[in-house]
Order: structure tokens, then C-alpha cells, then sequence
């Protein structure tokens, strides 16, 4: 199975189909889908200009779309490079028992669905590197009553989220399932009770 940068290779190599560059792309997102899968792939079509299910892209925006996310990548990787080094230092020093954010670095090791967006039209429209730094800001500071995103306050509880874990904290205004590590006590249980009021 091919990994992320040899799948970026095919992307770039002119030599390539066109077909088979778009779908060397569209695997990228297998290895890493910081808004899950059809959300990145639909956040990132939008920013090259070219439709999502254009089967013929101008190679320049299929080119612009990988830059896109291989400076996404390169964020993330650098953060989880940050955080085994601190957990390994947690364990030397006897903390064996992982926080509320190490919980969550779990479920999205790797990258994908680090910032879900479970409606795949409704995502972040700035660049994907900006929407990780904002987001690994967030989780190296005391948790907040915004979206570390787009600092909207418009926070609800949704369930059967098509991802782990299947209810959570979603923003209104970008769409991500914002991480419950980020937010204090006083805004999950607001969002909590704004499902409530919505659905009685």
C-alpha cells in the first residue's frame, strides 16, 4: 500500500494520467483527513477551484490542492513529534495516567478527523495548516468558551456523529466537532443544554 509521499509523488509527476493523479490525491486523504475524508477532500477542491467531482482538473489546482494539505501535514506531524517526545517525558517523571487531551490525541492519531466536520459541505474556509495551528494552540492553553477555529460561541452537543467519539461539542459557524479538551466546563455543559432545549 503506497504511503502519503508516494502518493503525493504521483500527484506531481506530469508523466501521470490525469485520472490516475486525481485519484492519487483523492488517496492522500486516506492517510490524512484532518476534516475526515469528504469534508477535506470538498474543503480542499473549493480552495483550487476545481469541482469535486471534476474527473479532469487543470494539473496546476491538483498541484495547489496537494501543496494544501502537505502543509497541513507537516504541521500536524510536527505536533505529534512534540507530543510523544512530552509524553515519553511524563512517563520518565511517573505519569502514567493521560490527561483529557492525550484521550483525544488518541482518536485522531495520524491526523484523520482531528478537526471533524461531520456536515462534509460545512468546514473551515481557511487554509488547512492555519485551522491546525489554531487548533494545537488551543490544546496548549487553558480551555476557552470558543471554537479555537473561527472563535464563535455558538457551540451545540450533537449526537450520532459519524465519527469517534459519535456525540460531542460542534461549532456553528466552521463546522468541526470542536475537541472537549479546549473548552471549560461552563461551555460543554452550555452546549449540553442547548441540545436539550432543542430537542424537547
Amino acid at each position: 500500500m503506497a504511503g502519503f509521499r508516494s502518493l503525493a509523488r504521483q500527484v506531481r509527476d506530469g508523466h501521470n494520467d490525469l485520472a490516475l493523479r486525481r485519484y492519487s490525491l483523492r488517496k492522500c486523504l486516506e492517510r490524512f483527513a484532518p476534516y475526515g475524508h469528504r469534508a477535506t477532500w470538498d474543503h480542499l477542491c473549493t480552495r483550487a477551484g476545481f469541482g469535486p467531482e471534476d474527473r479532469s482538473p487543470d494539473p496546476a489546482r491538483l498541484t495547489a490542492a496537494l501543496d494544501e494539505l502537505e502543509a497541513a501535514r507537516a504541521v500536524w506531524l510536527a505536533y505529534e513529534t512534540d507530543f510523544a517526545h512530552r509524553r515519553k517525558q511524563e512517563k520518565h517523571h511517573g505519569l502514567r495516567r493521560p490527561g483529557s487531551v492525550d484521550d483525544w490525541h488518541r482518536l485522531t492519531w495520524g491526523g484523520h478527523g482531528v478537526a471533524w466536520c461531520d456536515d462534509p459541505h460545512v468546514h473551515p474556509t481557511e487554509p488547512l495548516a492555519d485551522v491546525l495551528r489554531k487548533l494545537i494552540a488551543a490544546l496548549e492553553r487553558e480551555p476557552g468558551d470558543h471554537c479555537p477555529v473561527c472563535a464563535s460561541a455558538d457551540i451545540v452537543w450533537k449526537y450520532d456523529l459519524a465519527h469517534e467519539p459519535s456525540a460531542g461539542p460542534v461549532c456553528t459557524g466552521c463546522g468541526i466537532v470542536v475537541p472537549q479538551p479546549v473548552l471549560a466546563p461552563g461551555s460543554l455543559a452550555r452546549a449540553r443544554q442547548f441540545r436539550t432545549l432543542v430537542t424537547a
